[in-house]
């Protein structure tokens, strides 16, 4: 059922849209209309699977760093009082920066090619990380703990067995958002300077007047990223399956 229900809402969406081009009559150089994405999409896919061949590389990796420091920076802010009193501020007021005015200096820094993307990627997934896994460290069953300590249990064996399996639920939480925003950092620095990408190839499309080329990168992008949130979350699902699902029956 779930990919029948699928495949209806991708073709009511796609109907929606040759729907809206027809009642507009908008030019194809202004809103193509799915067919002629279509063509677009078949015409240039050898180009469209280099480009996107790129942007997945930098989306994972922007995923494993970004996971990583995150949960290592978590670990850190659970455990160290002056971390949270110092760095907690400094986090949170580097939200306040939008990631178009951190591009152009981490291209700066890091050149046009991947390296600046991925760490694009990475600090747009960095601050959910590191705010749900902190948030599930923090609200870890007290009893829990001082049953562990009574036992005389280690710092590092109640990290291990009791606040890390905890806290995974909320990690989960933060992960899915990092799924859903990491192709935004990736696509963001290939916009901002880039040779390769389906960022880069949107943008070259865009100039050229190739709307339907650009619309096609676009759909191949937005597959990318719905694939990679559902894909995480079935491993997310199986990671923690104590993890009650109040609505699976509903």
């Amino acid at each position: 059922m779930r990919w029948v229900r699928g495949i209806v809402i991708v073709a009511a969406l796609l109907l929606l849209w040759q729907i809206i081009v027809w009642i507009t009559g908008a030019p194809h150089f202004i809103l193509p209309g799915p067919v002629r994405v279509a063509v677009a999409w078949w015409v240039h896919h050898p180009a469209l699977f280099h480009h996107a061949s790129i942007t997945l590389l930098e989306i994972g990796l922007g995923l494993f760093f970004g996971v990583l420091l995150g949960c290592l920076s978590a670990v850190v802010l659970a455990y160290s009082r002056p971390a949270r009193l110092w760095l907690m501020p400094v986090l949170v007021a580097s939200q306040a920066v939008p990631v178009f005015a951190i591009a152009p200096i981490l291209v700066l820094w890091l050149g046009y090619g991947i390296a600046s993307k991925v760490a694009m990627a990475t600090l747009i997934i960095y601050f959910p990380v590191v705010a749900s896994f902190f948030d599930g460290l923090r609200r870890t069953e007290p009893n829990w703990i001082d049953l562990a300590r009574t036992m005389q249990a280690s710092p590092w064996a109640i990290l291990r067995h009791i606040r890390i399996p905890a806290a995974l639920p909320s990690l989960a939480s933060g992960i899915r958002v990092a799924a859903a925003v990491a192709p935004i950092g990736a696509v963001v620095g290939e916009w901002v300077g880039a040779s390769a990408g389906l960022g880069y190839m949107m943008m070259h499309a865009n100039g050229r007047m190739q709307i339907d080329l650009m619309f096609a990168a676009l759909l191949t992008l937005a597959v990318f990223a719905i694939t990679i949130y559902f894909l995480l979350d079935v491993i997310l699902r199986h990671m923690i399956p104590w993890q009650p699902d109040a609505l699976s029956n509903d």
